[in-house]
């Protein structure tokens, strides 16, 4: 595959850039190739949930090991889609604010997003479930994701459905930080949000670069530096550095390091750890040690455990979109195709329909030159950083991401675990 990159009124051609993203540029994706990130992305991820479903939050705080075998034959994909479609909150969450895109368009305001999601007839848990109540007894958006009103504040809920987000934007991560800013905060407040901000940062720059520790590595510069999700993923980087052919190494270090401080009410007391720092430390584990195998990725970030099919759902679906669906091999695609014209459970979408909306919201919001469609490539900027206590509006708190002493407790709206 080649990308275009237009120089002011010069074209020149570059082979898929390594180790390199061409910030300032203005970057050109023939509509075949766009439509075959997206693709990838979308049935990645897809893949990635199913892969990793069986195991969700069995192995709490611990590897899995690879004596313990993790299903998948052809129809695995189809036979899960039918016997247990609440598998698929990674998707046809990020399909509830997508379909409110397309009614009221990208500019849609913040109410329109947070009362899709809080009427729909889905089942939520976490931070979701706290919104959702907040919403529906008069606490809307920014407030329905703070600390002071949400106690999953800093669960994994933005970051599992922020995908969409950063495949909406190719190169342009600082436009998506903006629309995760407005859409974040109806679930999410600190690491919460900053897990959702990263996620969409790596699929914003998988579309034009494939060096997988360069896409990592510029994400991260979305985050403040001196926020505990920053440092996390920074040690993930530094110990992946030490530790190249040892990716369980990698594991033990970031785990004993920031596992710890669990804030999820329901977490705390049964030992397993939602947060969307740790989480993502898993995601980016999967992504360097697999080292852009397909089966390698998902594996790896299935076994590092905690939310385990949430994780290699977001690590698939950016290696999806860096090296397009036809990249994916055959094996794992099988069971895709036989639900590409199924409607995700709770939407009016399917797989097929998903990749054609998001290359027409792509088309919307681009030019189109002789060549593709133009993006102009962003150089990441670190996103605010946001005070305990602090309201969305800005105010004057003790500068750290979390509170100093966490109130343990539970809204009492019906709260149950996950799954």
């Amino acid at each position: 595959m080649k990308i275009r990159i237009t120089i002011i009124s010069a074209i020149l051609l570059l082979t898929a850039c390594t180790a390199k993203v061409p910030y300032g540029e203005t970057v050109s994706l023939d509509n075949a190739t766009l439509m075959d990130k997206i693709k990838g992305g979308w049935y990645g991820q897809t893949i990635g949930c199913t892969y990793g479903g069986p195991t969700e939050f069995k192995y709490k705080g611990g590897i899995i090991m690879e004596e313990i075998p993790i299903p998948w034959y052809d129809d695995y994909i189809y036979d899960t889609y039918i016997e247990d479609p609440g598998l698929y909150d990674d998707v046809y969450m990020d399909l509830t604010f997508m379909e409110t895109m397309l009614k009221e368009g990208l500019d849609a305001p913040v109410d329109s997003y947070a009362n899709a999601f809080a009427n729909a007839d889905y089942k939520l848990w976490h931070a979701n479930q706290a919104a959702r109540y907040n919403i529906l007894n008069g606490r809307g958006a920014p407030e329905s994701g703070h600390w002071k009103y949400n106690p999953h504040a800093d669960d994994i809920d933005f970051q599992i459905e922020a995908d969409f987000i950063g495949m909406l934007y190719p190169g342009q991560v600082n436009k998506a930080s903006e629309l995760s800013d407005r859409i974040g905060h109806i679930m999410n407040y600190g690491d919460g949000w900053y897990g959702g901000v990263f996620i969409g940062a790596m699929y914003c720059l998988a579309y034009v670069c494939d060096d997988i520790p360069t896409i990592v590595t510029e994400a991260l510069k979305t985050i403040p530096e001196g926020t505990k999700f920053h440092s996390t993923i920074a040690d993930c980087i530094k110990y992946w550095k030490k530790y190249p052919n040892d990716w369980k190494q990698c594991w033990f270090e970031v785990t004993n390091r920031h596992a710890n401080d669990v804030g999820c009410p329901e977490g705390v007391w049964n030992g397993f750890n939602i947060d969307a720092t740790i989480n993502s430390a898993f995601v980016v584990i999967g992504l360097l040690y697999g080292e852009g195998d397909f089966l390698k990725t998902m594996d790896i970030s299935t076994r590092c455990g905690n939310d385990s099919d949430c994780n290699p759902a977001s690590a698939a679906g950016i290696l999806g979109v860096m090296y397009g669906y036809d990249a994916i091999p055959d094996y794992w695609k099988k069971g895709a195709e036989k639900i590409k014209d199924i409607p995700f459970p709770y939407t009016s979408l399917s797989l097929d329909q998903v990749c054609q909306e998001n290359y027409n919201l792509i088309l919307q919001c681009n030019e189109s030159g002789d060549n593709g469609i133009l993006f102009n490539v962003e150089k990441p900027q670190p996103g605010r950083f946001l005070f305990q206590g602090q309201q969305h509006s800005g105010g004057r708190k003790r500068p750290e991401n979390r509170p100093r002493r966490r109130q343990l407790y539970c809204l009492c709206h019906g709260h149950s675990g996950r799954h």
